[in-house]
């Protein structure tokens, strides 16, 4: 079925609030006609048992996936409880549930999976968002089911509105930046996820991501500047800056990452009690703002931490998953940030199994052999004592969230 999108004049601004009658619907009647305006309903109206009033009913959100999803999620929810709809984390008792979805990793795709399969039997009204539906809109699992892309979570109060109703809606086309300023309801009252672009300059052969975020999109710096000033009055402790590749920000528009830093880091209070986690970035967009990076990491409110993904030890394999860096690259970017900033914390991904490598023809490991050691690498991870020699020592903590046991607390050492 083809795309039915909305019908936003040409300049409209992020974050425009679509009329009503504008949003394409498709009738769950066969004699309804596809893009009708629907009517009004009464106090009285109901459907499946749900009341269709718009503004009573209760959503339950779950997400899938990265940081950028988990803002996503918070944003619509922020959008649904600014007009009148309670947010849940209980789905027994939901009207409605909205599944933000993640495509990188299949666990992640068969739990959403699973999930869509739970609400169609308890015969919920299902919206699917994220990358899944933006990427892949024909899976089987999301016929009959709406959806929302990536870059129309600014749609998302019209969307749950035409499906309580009983109308299928799909919204996907990819249009102009979400606006920055929507209302939010984050999970963590003390932690800002702000996305500073979407997409990426990339092709990696192995990625759906791309398929999903699209090409790079980023934000102006002043639109990020505005938004961490509010969030830092709203009294936010912590900033996580969100991107498929934050080295790769600002070039679509003209800047840099530096450029960025630079401006978000003079917004921080000189109290100190605010700080800035720079995202993950692939190597080639921040070979060239090593030393810049490396400076502005320096800052006291800013963590000595980045995530650079090397994917593979292999030049040959790096080149075939289109990876477009070395990893004599790689070393230099490792290098360098360790060598320059005191401290520095660095996290990687790697890729198992790439096609054509020996571990792709190797035969899949059953599962209790997987289970074996799972639980040996937990015992290796749990014989560390990375604070052996600190007692007695004052380190200066933040602290930001409790454990999942609800006794201890997270807390980062700041270097």
């Amino acid at each position: 079925m083809e795309d039915i999108e909305d019908a936003v004049p040409a300049g409209a601004p992020p974050g425009f609030r679509l009329p009503k009658m504008t949003v394409g619907i498709r009738p769950r009647k066969p004699t309804a006609l596809r893009n009708c305006s629907p009517p009004q309903p009464s106090v009285s109206s109901s459907i499946n048992g749900f009341s269709t009033v718009p503004g009573t009913q209760t959503i339950y959100v779950k997400t899938f996936g990265c940081s950028h999803n988990q803002s996503d999620s918070e944003y619509m929810a922020g959008q649904l409880s600014a007009y009148g709809y309670t947010i849940s984390e209980n789905p027994e008792h939901a009207d409605v549930w909205l599944i933000n979805t993640c495509t990188v990793k299949s666990p992640s795709q068969s739990a959403m999976e699973t999930l869509i399969h739970k609400g169609r039997a308890a015969k919920k009204p299902l919206v699917v968002a994220g990358c899944v539906p933006q990427g892949s809109k024909d899976l089987k699992e999301l016929d009959g089911i709406s959806l929302i892309g990536v870059q129309q979570i600014d749609h998302i109060v019209e969307v749950v509105e035409e499906t309580l109703k009983g109308h299928e809606v799909r919204l996907l086309k990819r249009s102009t930046l979400p606006a920055l300023n929507l209302p939010k309801i984050r999970k963590n009252k003390f932690v800002e996820i702000l996305p500073i672009n979407v997409g990426c300059l990339g092709a990696c052969t192995y990625c759906k991501t791309k398929h999903a975020r699209g090409h790079l999109g980023s934000y102006t710096v002043s639109a990020l500047v505005d938004r961490v000033k509010t969030v830092i009055a709203e009294g936010v402790k912590e900033i996580w800056l969100s991107s498929e590749d934050t080295g790769a920000y600002g070039r679509d528009i003209g800047v840099s990452l530096p450029i960025l830093l630079k401006a978000l880091v003079a917004e921080l209070p000189p109290d100190r009690n605010t700080m800035l986690r720079i995202g993950m970035t692939n190597p080639p967009y921040i070979l060239e703002h090593l030393e810049e990076i490396a400076n502005i990491m320096l800052h006291p409110c800013v963590y000595s931490f980045l995530h650079v993904p090397v994917q593979s030890g292999s030049d040959s394999v790096l080149n075939a998953m289109k990876r477009e860096y070395t990893i004599s690259e790689f070393r230099f970017v490792v290098d360098t940030l360790m060598r320059l900033v005191p401290d520095m914390q660095i996290a990687t991904d790697v890729i198992c199994g790439f096609p054509g490598t020996p571990a792709a023809r190797m035969r899949k490991v059953p599962t209790s052999e997987v289970k074996k050691r799972s639980r040996e690498l937990t015992n290796i991870f749990e014989s560390f004592t990375p604070y052996v020699g600190m007692e007695g020592r004052i380190e200066r903590v933040w602290i930001t969230d409790s454990a999942a046991d609800g006794i201890h607390l997270v807390c980062t050492i700041l270097y």
